[in-house]
């Protein structure tokens, strides 16, 4: 068992996977595991679910001699405690970034988003994203350099080594809307323009002459991983919470709405020249 993944929040994961098996593996519940370690069922649950921030190693190494893990399985797991107790990028920009959305996305080896009326965040400009933040209920003006700053940042998985494979499906009413300045969305729309070399990005719109499409439900985020261990994810922004979705039955649903939106869309040639056209028509 090796682990390479270099988002302590992927390691929070894959810790608390290990945790949860190695218990299920020794016949203990939660409420067992607590009394045994005079700890909280709270306290283990958040081990088992990735919620704590920095798992501390003396309360995994008694958890590992409780379930009488191996020499070989304790090195791994403690491996995987010292790199959930590092810090991801994203942790200095506290109150931007919510939920541990960004440090799965930063260790992710496939993004596939549809936005049905933003561009997605990883596509934006700054002008654009300015617009975005200060329409917002959560709108601080002496916020605003600092959540753009942070946008910038995740932009740049994007341009790293080995970076993601992304496709973005885009609803042709999230490039119609307008902008205080046109130039914010003609600026908007050769940046999306201006993937087209990039062989990892895919970029396709869905005209508004498709009708009736099973996105207009509403925004998601598919993640994939590099490791075979590591369970995709789906990611369903709302007004008021963020949710992660991980069940088998969550999975193949939001991949057949991908397909039927895929299907429904532009090709990525096409799609890049109804954009040109479409900065003409601006």
């Amino acid at each position: 068992m090796t682990y390479s993944g270099q988002s302590p929040t992927v390691r929070r994961r894959r810790l608390a996977a290990e945790l949860r098996s190695l218990r299920e593996a020794a016949g203990l519940t939660m409420e067992e595991v607590a009394q045994a370690l005079d700890m909280s069922r709270a306290t283990v649950s958040r081990l088992e679910t990735g919620k704590t921030a920095r798992p501390r190693p003396r309360d995994i190494r008694d958890i590992l001699d409780l379930y009488g893990a191996e020499d070989a399985h304790r090195e791994a797991v403690m491996d995987l405690v010292r790199g959930a107790r590092e810090r991801g990028w994203w942790e200095q920009y506290k109150g931007v970034f919510t939920g541990s959305y960004v440090g799965l996305e930063a260790e992710a080896s496939s993004i596939d988003t549809f936005e049905p009326l933003v561009i997605p965040g990883l596509l934006q400009t700054s002008a654009y994203t300015a617009e975005l933040i200060r329409a917002s209920l959560s709108y601080d003006p002496a916020e605003l350099d600092k959540r753009l700053e942070a946008r910038m940042r995740r932009q740049e998985i994007l341009q790293r080594p080995n970076p993601p494979r992304y496709r973005a499906i885009i609803d042709e009413a999230a490039l119609l809307r307008t902008m205080s300045k046109k130039e914010v969305m003609r600026d908007q729309l050769r940046k999306l323009i201006d993937t087209q070399p990039l062989e990892h990005v895919t970029i396709q719109v869905i005209p508004m002459s498709a009708g009736p499409h099973v996105g207009m439900w509403g925004q998601f985020v598919i993640l994939g991983f590099p490791d075979p261990t590591d369970q995709n994810v789906v990611y369903v922004e709302t007004p008021t919470d963020n949710l992660y979705l991980e069940e088998p039955e969550q999975l193949e649903r939001y991949n057949l709405m991908m397909q039927r939106l895929v299907a429904n869309a532009l090709g990525a040639d096409a799609s890049i020249a109804y954009l040109s056209e479409l900065i003409d028509r601006l």
